[in-house]
């Protein structure tokens, strides 16, 4: 019976201690995942396309480590009304401070001002984060 007793304790202190350690570890993460400042986006021009427009962003990484993008979730919006929307898959390595270029498809321009919104995910100290984003985007002088 004392046998038992031991082993029941022993039990119950290693699942109290696992879950101790995955509390630990879950906010850790919390923590390291807010702790990742946002990256910047600022759209340098749009550029008329046969099939599609191509919107050109440059994305800065605040950082002061290099992280890597994987993916952005994107919406253009006029005037509180949907443009275009979509998904680019990435692959791109932003050293600290410095800035990338990426290409977004706008599939329909507009003539008023545009916001390009979304979801920017990446890999930063090997946790993936998601980042809100926004840009403005001025509309285009239909005379050139």
């Amino acid at each position: 019976m004392h046998r038992s007793s031991a082993s029941l304790l022993t039990s119950r202190a290693r699942a109290i201690g696992v879950s101790v350690g995955l509390a630990v570890g879950a906010l850790l993460c919390v923590t390291g995942c807010r702790s990742a400042p946002s990256p910047e986006l600022h759209v340098l021009g749009v550029h008329g396309a046969p099939r599609r427009d191509v919107v050109f962003v440059q994305v800065t990484n605040p950082a002061g480590r290099a992280m890597r993008l994987t993916r952005l979730e994107y919406t253009f919006a006029a005037a509180g009304e949907t443009v275009s929307e979509g998904e680019v898959a990435l692959a791109r390595d932003i050293p600290a401070g410095a800035a990338v270029v990426l290409e977004i498809p706008l599939d329909s321009p507009s003539e008023k001002p545009m916001t390009l919104s979304g979801r920017l995910t990446a890999e930063l100290d090997q946790i993936v984060h998601i980042f809100s984003v926004s840009a403005q985007i001025a509309p285009r002088d239909q005379g050139k």
